[in-house]
């Protein structure tokens, strides 16, 4: 189990060793136990417990960070996503954004639907290419509002990514919502990018 997800003590002086291999462990220090998480797209450490007592711990203190080692997403992939969000109305749509650690390229890769309606969506997850992660998975919500449901939240807290809703799509400026995913921790975004809003208002909407 220490191997698989170990436990590690923040040094009250000098840095704690990086992590060497993508995986999880847990960071005990003074101010908290936190969670850091490595992919090859991305480096997190969030904050996921505190002490109820003031207890002396004699570690160091740990800041919560977040490196986007891929870079952003390309705001033309969210407006490709929009055009198949449109397309499909009035169900629901999805789509994973990938990214490759050896190229450092992006591509949107649609998922294999198995049911859809205008308020439900299951899918088979896409097989990747070798070297391929998962940076961000998109749905739509057809004429209804962008939001994260109690499903969405089920199927979000066991993965590492971002998640993105598309909603309002027949609109020439519909709504969005964007969070991070990161094993339990569900993290909404306060807004979108300008540059994503801007790409789908370019994307032709069919009325």
């Amino acid at each position: 189990m220490q191997q698989s997800f170990p436990t590690v003590m923040m040094p009250r002086f000098g840095s704690l060793q990086a992590m060497q291999a993508d995986g999880e462990r847990l960071v005990v220090a003074s101010n908290g136990l936190f969670l850091e998480i490595l992919r090859p797209w991305l480096n997190l450490v969030r904050r996921v417990g505190q002490f109820d007592v003031a207890t002396a711990i004699p570690y160091g203190m740990v800041k919560e960070r977040t490196e986007l080692i891929c870079g952003k997403v390309p705001p033309a992939l969210i407006g490709e996503f929009a055009a198949l969000a449109r397309q499909t109305m009035p169900n629901e749509a999805g789509a994973w954004i990938t990214w490759r650690r050896d190229t450092g390229t992006f591509r949107l890769v649609p998922v294999k639907v198995l049911e859809h309606s205008a308020g439900h969506l299951r899918y088979e997850r896409p097989e990747l290419v070798a070297g391929e992660s998962l940076v961000m998975d998109c749905h739509s919500h057809g004429a209804a509002e962008a939001f994260f449901s109690h499903t969405d939240n089920t199927d979000d807290r066991h993965d590492v990514k971002f998640a993105f809703v598309l909603g309002n799509c027949a609109s020439r400026h519909p709504s969005m919502k964007v969070r991070l995913c990161a094993k339990g921790v569900l993290e909404p975004a306060a807004d979108v990018p300008a540059a994503w809003r801007h790409a789908v208002s370019q994307v032709e909407v069919a009325l």
